[in-house]
């Protein structure tokens, strides 16, 4: 009976949501891939917000349900009665009567299985269309063929852009530059690579022991004009990847790099990638633990490795939705681990897995602790972590490992409070969770 509820509100939702498009006519940027949907997304909102009146939501709408609730309006959930009643009824009101509606729709596409893709596409159909990264593990592989299923599903995103319109890929995925294969649009590439258009060089994460600053600054290369970036409270080369998407489409829209710079001065990213949190006794966390894929644990590891400290402590959990490639997954993650971390705290039965990668490494069996669960990993953590610790926490949303960052905060409500006033949905509207 609830599943049955479930397709009636999805077809309502989708039939409003198609209908607003119809009306309002705004322009819609797409975003897919295994890796950084929801910094890109957010960060190109943060870039678009400088010159145009931009929706993107804070959290992750990118299925049957959200991906129509954020055409119709900010909604702040996607589960409840409650919720799909109200945006009914919003999505009608606002077809009668003219609201005051965004000239931008910055959309999230999720892919868990084979057709999902098609099902988001006849809610709404980009004119630009911006592909993170895919990897060759990604997540959700246990539904598909394998990974290049998912690359397939993922590539229709760009395959149904018009022939005027832009699709956004990374040069530094191979199967994400395929994709260029696939589509009529314009295309233009960033990351890494010197050969991307948009280029990122200088990259450097920052992080000082003894004033708690952190950040990453890099600059963009685009036609042989460059601009400085400077992120705060945030770690990785994900927000990096995030602002040159962002920079890509502000670049389409007109904008010139040095606006778009500024704009992303504002950028702090979602909560939950490897956000910069202060921790106990004067340590630094670094708080990933939205969720987790291979290609995202690597990235986060190296990110470890790279930032100078004087202890590094890993702390991993499962991996989830990873079918026949779970045990090579996660063996993978521990050859790495025991290059990058210090210590090594492993979480749950799959992540053992991990743990017997590090040691046969040679990481010291001293340096490595297995629990099963996060209460376990983090009382452990809570009475060993010291000043100058950088503390990585990372897993699959299902682990919930962000009680363990809870649990090694520095002052827990003004780190819930940053956590909030630093997402770019607050920046626009401050007074939203006072």
């Amino acid at each position: 009976m609830k599943e049955l509820i479930l397709k009636i509100i999805a077809w309502k939702l989708r039939f409003i949501a198609r209908l607003t498009l119809v009306k309002y006519k705004p322009a819609v940027v797409g975003v897919t891939g295994n890796v950084g949907k929801t910094s890109a997304k957010l960060a190109i909102a943060a870039v678009l917000s400088a010159d145009r009146s931009t929706r993107a939501s804070a959290k992750n709408f990118n299925n049957e349900l959200g991906l129509p609730l954020n055409i119709i309006g900010d909604f702040e959930s996607t589960e409840g009665l409650g919720v799909w009643f109200r945006a009914v009824w919003k999505g009608l009101k606002n077809l009668v009567i003219t609201a005051d509606y965004p000239e931008v729709l910055v959309l999230e596409y999720g892919v868990d299985r084979p057709g999902d893709m098609n099902y988001l596409l006849s809610v709404a159909k980009p004119q630009i269309g911006a592909v993170t990264a895919v990897g060759e593990i990604p997540v959700h592989v246990e539904f598909f063929s394998g990974p290049e299923g998912v690359a397939k599903e993922k590539s229709k995103l760009v395959s149904f852009l018009p022939a005027t319109g832009f699709a956004i890929l990374n040069a530094d995925d191979k199967a994400v530059v395929k994709m260029r294969e696939q589509t009529r649009a314009h295309v233009v590439t960033f990351g890494f690579d010197p050969k991307a258009e948009l280029h990122i060089t200088n990259f450097k994460d920052r992080f000082d022991p003894e004033t708690g600053e952190a950040g990453i600054s890099f600059k963009l290369n685009y036609g042989g004009s460059f601009v400085p970036v400077r992120i705060e409270g945030v770690f990785g080369r994900t927000a990096a990847y995030s602002s040159a998407v962002a920079a890509a489409v502000g670049l389409v829209f007109g904008m010139n790099l040095v606006k778009i710079s500024e704009a992303l001065g504002n950028y702090r990213g979602p909560a939950g990638r490897l956000r910069a949190i202060p921790a106990l006794k004067g340590g630094m966390l670094i708080d990933d633990t939205y969720n987790a894929s291979p290609r995202a644990m690597s990235a986060a590891l190296e990110t470890l490795k790279d930032i100078k400290a004087k202890r590094k402590i890993a702390v991993l959990g499962d991996m989830l939705e990873l079918g026949k490639y779970t045990m090579e997954a996660h063996k993978e993650i521990g050859k790495l681990a025991a290059k990058s971390a210090d210590i090594l705290v492993t979480v749950g039965v799959r992540a053992k897995f991990i743990a017997e990668a590090a040691t046969s490494a040679k990481m010291p069996k001293k340096d490595i602790a297995s629990f099963e669960s996060v209460a376990e990993a983090g009382a452990w953590l809570a009475e060993r972590v010291k000043n100058g610790d950088l503390i990585l926490v990372k897993g699959s949303q299902g682990v919930r490992m962000e009680k363990i960052v809870k649990e090694l905060m520095a002052e827990p409500l003004k780190a819930k409070e940053l956590l909030v006033r630093q997402s770019p949905v607050w920046l626009a509207k401050p007074g939203l969770y006072e």
